[in-house]
């Protein structure tokens, strides 16, 4: 028996690999390497205060570069995180829906009522994405899926994990806590994604082991980490240390072979997250 990853929405989950920048150059240099959507990171506030202390990306992109990054990358798909609800929020979301972008990102809410207030300023103008990353929201899953004007969720494990005092951002995933979540999001015919990926053979939990639990649980989207790049975020620097379109390519290959598993190949690469994880966290 081959094994397929669950269908959202009418069609077999491909994922879609997702590339944070607001780099004209970077942005069309990785979209004809592959990425099909670029991820334009307006989100600062409080967030110094929630991850500063760590390793990972505080982006502030400026709204000016917005239209440079639009015209660079053709149709190819643009979402943009604004900021979590604030004075200026109507603003951002105006803003960058006049300069073009697809999908807009609502991070950090924890009530069904902010999530109402975005969809409403959106106003069906572009497609709405629900950051889902705080405990409050964690446990209102199955009232966040009814609210109409949902079009994806992702699911942020950095601030979760910070929120919850885990010690790995992966550590949901041998918990239950994104078992729960997925099966809710999928039952509600909502696409959804989740975490970071590095290259293949890379990272704390390598990007195949990731990749097979991102088909096990019928994941639509990842976003392609920093260790993909080395951190590097100019495009000269990102030519001269890799070839996305092969690193890319790789991910794909892989992603193809998590998708013909068998069900016993399945639960053992399951079980092989839980030692991986299990062993980072004990340590």
């Amino acid at each position: 028996m081959v094994f397929f990853s669950p269908q959202i929405k009418g069609f077999l989950n491909v994922l879609k690999y997702m590339f944070i920048t607001d780099d004209a150059d970077v942005a069309r240099h990785v979209v004809h390497a592959g990425v099909q959507r670029i991820f334009f990171d307006l989100e600062i506030l409080g967030k110094k205060e929630r991850q500063g202390h760590l390793d990972t990306l505080i982006s502030a992109h400026d709204l000016n570069d917005l239209p440079a990054v639009r015209a660079a990358i053709g149709n190819t798909e643009l979402l943009v995180r604004v900021n979590p609800l604030h004075e200026n929020t109507l603003y951002e979301i105006d803003t960058a829906i006049r300069c073009g972008a697809d999908l807009l990102m609502l991070p950090m809410f924890k009530h069904e009522e902010e999530l109402q207030k975005f969809i409403q300023l959106v106003d069906a103008r572009a497609k709405v994405v629900a950051l889902v990353e705080t405990p409050e929201a964690f446990s209102k899953i199955e009232n966040l899926v009814s609210i109409p004007g949902i079009d994806e969720m992702y699911i942020g494990l950095n601030d979760l994990s910070l929120a919850l005092g885990l010690n790995f951002m992966f550590e949901p995933l041998i918990n239950g806590t994104l078992e729960y979540v997925t099966e809710v999001i999928k039952k509600a015919g909502i696409p959804f994604g989740f975490g970071g990926i590095a290259r293949v053979g890379e990272g704390l939990l390598p990007a195949e082991c990731l990749l097979g639990e991102h088909m096990r649980l019928g994941s639509h989207a990842v976003i392609l980490s920093r260790t993909f790049t080395r951190k590097a975020r100019t495009l000269p620097e990102i030519r001269k240390i890799m070839d996305v379109a092969y690193e890319i390519k790789r991910l794909k290959e892989v992603e193809i072979q998590c998708k013909k598993r068998t069900p016993s190949e399945v639960e053992a690469d399951q079980h092989k997250v839980k030692e991986i994880i299990n062993t980072i966290i004990s340590t």
